[in-house]
């Protein structure tokens, strides 16, 4: 039987709408942010798409949720180190898709 194709693997964690331009942001962004200050910065999505999102890239490694204990409680995401590897290859498919994606519109 031949070996599953990583990229498979890698499309059923970021295969929501919203999962890659969340990620991006975390890993752009560099630093811890709150929920509100993400939402705006990955705007349009929605309030319950971006939770589902962050729950699901947090389950799956790539990010990190501490909530501060301060009253009332605020809570941060960031992008894991492993979620920051991609970096590079994200930047590659932005520029792709800025060179592309005119040819793309009738199909998205």
């Amino acid at each position: 039987m031949p070996p599953a194709c990583p990229l498979s693997a890698f499309v059923n964690i970021v295969s929501g709408k919203w999962a890659i331009p969340v990620l991006y942001r975390l890993i752009v962004t560099d630093l811890p942010i709150r929920f509100r200050d993400l939402q705006r910065r990955a705007s349009p999505v929605t309030q319950k798409e971006l939770t589902r999102q962050l729950r699901h890239l947090e389950e799956c490694g790539l990010v990190k949720r501490t909530v501060l204990p301060v009253s009332p409680p605020h809570v941060e995401y960031e992008a894991t180190p492993v979620a920051r590897e991609l970096l590079n290859s994200l930047e590659g498919i932005a520029e792709w898709m800025r060179r592309n994606g005119d040819k793309l519109q009738a199909k998205v």
